[in-house]
């Protein structure tokens, strides 16, 4: 029976960093909106296809039981609406990353995030980091730098969509709601934005692109695109372990930057390829800084005494 569970939190767990990994593809398919339009509709219809996903799963009296907390205490209301800004201008950084052909920066940017979210929790959580996984940002750091002195740009997208992500998963860890409920929370927050927005938009430029039932379709499902992924991911973290969690968060990326290189045949040249192996040696340093085998070498590289066999017996 365990491992029937596993089994599935395993296949909902990958399918959802694929579905991130080959998002690219549905935003590139939207061709008669803006990167800010689509980012309004993209909230806006993940708002109502959570509403709907509610009604059908029942979970009315835990979204009502959520949001009377956070109403009852405003420190936590106030975090939920900054994460909500946050996850907003993620999705915005990703669709214009897409939409003007930096599917490969977004890609590094997801690299990354695993090691700027662990830097966050030294600076706000108070956590504290091993030698090797110092060593591993320091690695992660010369590959930035790399990239932004010989390839003459500075990683704004990839360094944005890490911080924005880090920030959001620091501010949801102080608030823990549950992915569903949370999810909606955050949308109903940002969608009368969204459909200000909208509204704003000249009509004649018609903002909803009915005239173009295709596109106005790609447009509303981004609702479905959107909840899909993280439902699946909610799904999976509850069945795998965190380290099998942490391998599969490579997935997407990898996807992408094989998008962004192999199909949308975006620049990638020997420097970019050096400061993409600089980053994928400093998250295999930092998936296993925790190793038997590193911590004894990091014994003898600072001369410390080896452990107490008790204390590795635990």
């Amino acid at each position: 029976m365990r491992s029937n569970e596993q089994i599935t939190g395993a296949a909902a767990a990958l399918g959802a960093y694929f579905l991130w990994g080959i998002l690219p593809v549905y935003w590139k398919w939207i061709t008669a909106a803006t990167a800010e339009e689509v980012i309004a509709h993209r909230v806006l219809w993940s708002f109502v296809f959570m509403i709907l996903l509610i009604l059908v799963t029942k979970n009315v009296q835990s979204l009502k039981e959520d949001y009377l907390n956070l109403y009852r205490h405003p420190k936590r209301l106030i975090t939920i609406i900054a994460a909500s800004l946050l996850i907003t201008l993620n999705w915005y950084i990703f669709i214009w990353a897409v939409s003007h052909d930096h599917v490969v920066q977004a890609s590094l940017g997801y690299y990354i995030n695993p090691l700027i979210s662990v830097l966050l929790g030294l600076i706000f959580l108070k956590e504290k980091l091993s030698f090797w996984q110092i060593v591993s940002f320091f690695i992660a750091f010369i590959g930035v730098f790399i990239m932004t002195v010989q390839v003459g740009v500075f990683p704004w997208i990839s360094l944005g969509l890490a911080l924005t992500f880090g920030l959001y998963g620091l501010l949801k860890k102080k608030v823990q709601l549950k992915a569903m409920t949370g999810l909606t929370i955050e949308t109903a927050i940002v969608t009368p934005l969204s459909l200000i927005y909208l509204l704003w938009i000249d009509p004649a430029k018609a903002p909803f692109h009915f005239n173009d039932p295709g596109q106005a379709l790609l447009l509303m499902g981004a609702g479905v695109v959107t909840a899909v992924p993280l439902i699946l991911f909610a799904a999976g973290a509850n069945r795998i372990s965190l380290t099998m969690v942490g391998f599969f968060q490579y997935v997407g990326p990898t996807l992408m930057l094989i998008l962004g290189t192999l199909i949308y045949h975006e620049p990638f040249d020997r420097e970019h390829l050096f400061s993409f192996i600089m980053i994928w040696l400093s998250l295999i340093l930092f998936t296993f800084s925790r190793t038997k085998w590193l911590l004894r070498l990091e014994e003898r590289l600072l001369h410390r005494k080896p452990m107490a066999k008790s204390a590795e017996g635990r």
